[in-house]
């Protein structure tokens, strides 16, 4: 159905990103380059990280966004909505929208504090287009849980290349509940208020007290 839509985005991607499409592609090799680079640095910043939170933004656009399918995971929540919106109106909503998910995963990666932590080993890709790949932070108490988040991965049924395209932290996927959310407004209002409001989401600050919502 947005087959066009995929092959454009797929073009854009291989540009701005050739150093992922070069490599293997193994999602649970990409999601350990990653969980490395984001933990390290947040390592490296915790200083900084503790004065002002919001530079969680900046780690999840230079360390996290590439990996991730923005508009994939846009058009799951605009649904049907997509055919009746004009250009401008989907390029005005995505540009939106991936400006909420840096906010998202950003607000995500508060539940990081130093942890160890630990990405689910490699399973056999055959024949699977989603998958599920789990990042748990240990606790230093060992009596407590450790943390979980799960990173949905899809394999791109063009290209073949795969990349993540939602986040559940402790349980609450970002996705389903966005969707739930985001209905009422997409059916009521239509594209452009929800384009106003992920604007306004965007916007918030990071709260490293807040629980995940979604």
């Amino acid at each position: 159905m947005l087959t066009k839509f995929k092959q454009a985005i797929v073009l854009v991607f291989a540009l701005l990103f050739s150093s992922l499409v070069l490599a293997e592609n193994n999602p649970y090799q990409d999601m350990q380059v990653a969980a490395n680079k984001i933990f390290g640095t947040m390592k490296a910043q915790a200083a900084t990280l503790k004065a002002n939170p919001d530079k969680l933004k900046d780690i999840v656009r230079t360390d996290l966004l590439p990996y991730v399918q923005v508009r994939y995971a846009g058009a799951l929540i605009l649904g049907n909505y997509y055919k009746s919106a004009t250009d401008a109106q989907r390029t005005a909503y995505f540009d939106a929208f991936e400006g909420y998910l840096v906010q998202a995963f950003a607000q995500a990666l508060t539940l990081y504090n130093g942890q160890q932590y630990e990405v689910e080993s490699a399973k056999d890709l055959t024949g699977k287009n989603l998958i599920s790949i789990r990042v748990l932070l240990i606790q230093p108490d060992k009596s407590q849980q450790p943390i979980r988040i799960d990173f949905q991965w899809r394999k791109n049924t063009v290209t073949g290349q795969w990349q993540a395209y939602d986040l559940i932290a402790e349980g609450v996927s970002m996705i389903t509940t966005k969707q739930n959310e985001w209905s009422t407004t997409l059916r009521q209002e239509g594209i452009d208020a929800l384009t106003k409001q992920l604007i306004d989401l965007s916007n918030r600050k990071i709260d490293p007290n807040a629980k995940p919502k979604g």
